[in-house]
């Protein structure tokens, strides 16, 4: 017996939460179609509010899954796991992270039913607090935080020396929630439904935030009276290749004919060469310590690279994610080690009790994570976030509030093939230097290498996947800003507010006598 169409356990609202999500995904990098944002997430709002969760879960999982397709990349490629395990993976990352588009659209109509609150006034404040947990949540994954979708928009992100990413989050969302009002006030009187509030608060911060740009970029917020002369390493290292004991000198040799001054060019005042770029623990010596160390004592430049090292604590060995900073004499000037690891990278959570989880990166082993600790240099300071640690805007303000006058990105982007990872990564770190309003140099294995000046305007930009020096100049020294100095003071109080709508929500709200 046949089932008619009508009779098929098919919701079209669910059809639109998850073209919505696909919709909002393409305003990231790449294709980088920022202006999508603005009105991509509004087929979820006109239609979620017969099944809130579900549709934002759906939303979520669109998003997500096409946003992170790369992942795939990195574990069937370089952590050797079956196509199906790596899917399974996959997968239930991206439903975990659905889960926080879901809870913000079921709290917002949850409020609106029980409370009495609008839509525009409770979703923006919900996704807020959402994307803040999640920077902490489970070690924390703030990838793709919707303000990032603006990254192009050099008027736009001005405002994160404010909020950081999160105000541009909230207006987003605002957007789209206003946009959805008007849509759903067609049918029902336009006049009497019109969202005044909702229209007017969106487009008096839309214009505020345009304006606030416009006078941050005529202050000229890239200039310093300090500059300093750099040059940044990519070695373009297969990894296959990398850890190979028997390549280590090539390795070595390869770097330092990057680093040579040529007839053009001059001898740059620092080098900086990406994460393990050196694949071998520099601080025991020996002839490929003294090969790299030759390097700032010819050429008279400061020398930023990454090497694995190790201490020992209560007689144990620890092995760290580092980088070293050598003087103009060879000399070791500092140790920075990476904070912030990468699970199932770089470690395993609850390894003890999970001995059949490998890591999905060849490497050396298990790293232990480090503490935020500037490097001196010359009377300045480096702060250096190592790898994925460009994506936590708390580090890199931790870095600045220590001192560090240049914020330096050394990472091995070639986990992620020739896809978008590398440049949503980039995107990420334009933030960081928009936020502390401070310079960032980012050296990558395979790219993409950048210079990035306190105004999230990119000086120098290299291609994916090419064996290149770049040069380029950078200042030294933070202007003070408001992210700077109270952190993510608004994402807290969304926090904070969220969950006391949600109190008073526990209940439903009894009519008036």
């Amino acid at each position: 017996m046949l089932m008619s169409w009508r009779r098929l356990p098919i919701d079209s609202s669910d059809c639109w939460a998850f073209c919505s999500g696909l919709l909002l995904a393409l305003s990231f990098p790449r294709p980088d179609l920022a202006s999508v944002a603005w009105f991509g997430l509004l087929p979820l709002f006109v239609v979620m509010e017969r099944r809130p969760f579900r549709t934002g879960f759906l939303a979520g999982v669109g998003f997500f899954g096409l946003v992170l397709y790369w992942l795939n990349i990195v574990m069937t490629t370089y952590g050797r796991l079956h196509p199906l395990l790596s899917g399974v993976a996959y997968l239930l990352l991206v439903f975990y992270l659905a889960l926080f588009f879901g809870v913000a659209t079921w709290a917002a109509c949850r409020c609106r039913d029980r409370l009495g609150l609008a839509l525009t006034l409770t979703l923006p404040v919900f996704w807020v607090a959402l994307e803040f947990l999640r920077s902490f949540l489970l070690s924390g994954f703030p990838w793709a935080t919707l303000g990032y979708s603006q990254q192009s928009h050099l008027l736009l992100i001005q405002s994160a020396d404010l909020f950081g990413p999160y105000g541009l989050s909230y207006l987003l969302i605002l957007s789209n929630t206003t946009l959805a009002a008007l849509w759903q006030a067609r049918g029902k009187g336009f006049r009497q439904a019109f969202p005044r509030i909702a229209v007017t608060a969106t487009v008096l911060l839309f214009l505020a935030n345009l304006g606030y740009g416009t006078l941050r970029l005529a202050e000229q917020p890239d200039k310093r009276e300090q500059s300093l002369s750099t040059l940044l390493g990519q070695g373009c290292l297969d990894q296959a290749v990398k850890w190979d004991p028997t390549f280590q000198q090539r390795t070595v040799d390869i770097y330092r004919q990057l680093s040579l001054p040529t007839a053009v060019d001059p001898v740059p005042e620092l080098i900086i060469w990406p994460e393990s770029s050196m694949p071998f623990y520099f601080q025991q010596g020996g002839p490929l310590a003294a090969a790299v160390t030759e390097v700032p004592r010819s050429s008279g430049a400061y020398l930023l690279f990454g090497s694995p090292a190790f201490e020992m604590v209560n007689r144990r060995p620890r092995t760290l994610n580092s980088a070293f900073l050598l003087g103009p004499d060879g000399g070791v000037l500092g140790r920075s080690d990476k904070v912030h690891l990468v699970p199932f990278g770089e470690y395993v959570p609850l390894g003890r009790y999970l001995p059949f989880i490998d890591k999905l990166v060849v490497g050396i082993g298990d790293f232990a994570p480090g503490t935020v600790s500037p490097l001196p240099m010359n009377g300045h300071s480096l702060g250096v976030l190592v790898c994925f640690e460009g994506i936590f805007p708390e580090l890199a303000r931790d870095y600045v509030r220590r001192g560090s006058d240049l914020l330096v990105n050394i990472t091995n982007d070639a986990w992620f093939g020739r896809s978008s990872a590398p440049y949503q990564h980039l995107a990420m770190c334009r933030f960081r230097a928009v936020e502390n309003r401070v310079w960032l140099a980012r050296a990558a294995n395979t790219g993409i290498s950048a210079l990035i000046a306190p105004s999230g305007r990119i000086t120098a930009q290299s291609p994916l996947f090419e064996r290149l020096a770049l040069r380029g100049s950078v200042g030294l020294g933070a202007r003070p800003s408001l992210y700077t100095r109270y952190g993510d003071l608004l994402p807290a109080l969304a926090l904070i507010l969220s969950a006391w709508w949600l109190w008073r929500a526990r209940r439903p709200v009894r009519p008036a006598a």
